[in-house]
């Protein structure tokens, strides 16, 4: 098949970016009520299981209810503002996963030799970090329009937040792009091959892989660093004052938030598709990826269960006297081993593959 054909091209890219768009929308779904079965084993009780086979149509359920009903807009709220920021959370959020590697080069019946990636860019990392920095905008609007005053201090506080943590996510992967010497996500899994597919950025950062799993885990608002929502002290946060449909926007782009920075967990540190047999058998690193996902997805719901919430000044001493010097260390050592080992680690990179 002509790749080169924009007709083609253009065809191919739209009807991946339906099936991810369908993929990840049924993950969310299933996500939710993974979550809550598993906080009702945590603390001992059933969870959702009266809705089809074990619960399994629960989130279905969920949405229809949601979805009837009714939408309500504060009188004294800033209205175009108001309807405006559950939008920008949810695009935000979806946009990052066009970059992705779902799982390497395969072979289709009529088709040929297809790369499992909607689209590839030589500054696909640099672009997640853009796309999902903008997330914090449609949250602090949120917390902004509504004219409520625990949603403004829900907006407020994730705007300090995710601008804090924001910071230590990024400078975390900059070990990565020192030693991968690249910003294309897709070289970067793709360095991570041999050693039977465990060649793993982890093995060479694992400071950096913390640094990145903390903040991540905050720049998601999940807890325990849950405190622009905190039920317990400010009703419901920036979307106190959403229902419906909005409400629901909201609720997707956190678990799509979870999702991707899951995503480029396992893309930058756990090797992606790379797994044992993915040489022989391709479409094996589609469920390596899958299940790399799902554990970090386990992870959240295990931490959501375990952790108390932490207090806001322990939640920003936590980032700038904790997680900066940490990833700023990180960077150190790295930039250190690379001018003055960087050719041996290359080599032995390149001897495992």
């Amino acid at each position: 098949m002509d790749w080169n054909n924009p007709l083609i091209h253009t065809v191919v890219v739209l009807v991946g970016i339906t099936i991810a768009f369908l993929a990840i929308m049924l993950l969310v779904a299933f996500t939710v009520l993974a979550e809550r079965r598993v906080l009702g084993f945590i603390q001992g009780r059933l969870g959702p299981n009266r809705v089809g086979y074990g619960g399994i149509l629960q989130p279905f359920a969920d949405f229809i209810k949601t979805m009837m009903k009714e939408d309500l807009v504060p009188d004294q709220s800033t209205k175009f503002v108001f309807l405006l920021a559950p939008t920008v959370a949810v695009i935000t959020a979806i946009m990052a996963i066009i970059v992705y590697p779902f799982g390497p080069v395969v072979w289709l019946p009529f088709i040929g030799s297809f790369p499992l990636v909607i689209a590839r860019f030589d500054v696909a990392l640099l672009y997640v970090l853009g796309v999902t920095s903008v997330g914090v905008y449609g949250i602090a609007l949120a917390g902004w329009s509504s004219n409520n005053k625990y949603s403004l201090m829900g907006g407020l506080r994730s705007s300090a937040q995710l601008i804090s943590y924001e910071l230590a996510l990024g400078m975390a992967l900059i070990g990565v792009i020192l030693m991968s010497g690249t910003l294309d996500i897709y070289a970067i899994v793709e360095q991570q091959s041999g050693a039977y597919g465990l060649n793993w950025n982890i093995f060479y950062q694992p400071l950096g892989f913390v640094v990145y799993l903390i903040s991540a885990i905050a720049e998601t608002n999940r807890v325990p660093f849950d405190l622009p929502e905190a039920e317990t002290e400010l009703v419901a946060g920036f979307h106190t004052e959403y229902s419906s449909i909005k409400f629901l926007l909201f609720f997707n782009a956190e678990y799509i938030n979870m999702i991707t920075v899951s995503m480029l967990a396992t893309s930058l540190f756990l090797g992606g598709w790379n797994g044992p047999g993915v040489s022989l058998f391709p479409w094996l690193g589609v469920i390596y990826f899958a299940a790399k996902i799902l554990f970090f997805i386990f992870l959240y719901i295990w931490l959501r269960g375990t952790l108390p919430r932490f207090r806001f000044d322990q939640l920003m001493n936590f980032g700038w006297k904790f997680l900066m010097p940490l990833a700023l260390i990180n960077i150190f050592l790295t930039a250190t081993v690379e001018a003055f080992g960087g050719d041996l680690i290359k080599m032995v990179r390149s001897w495992i593959a």
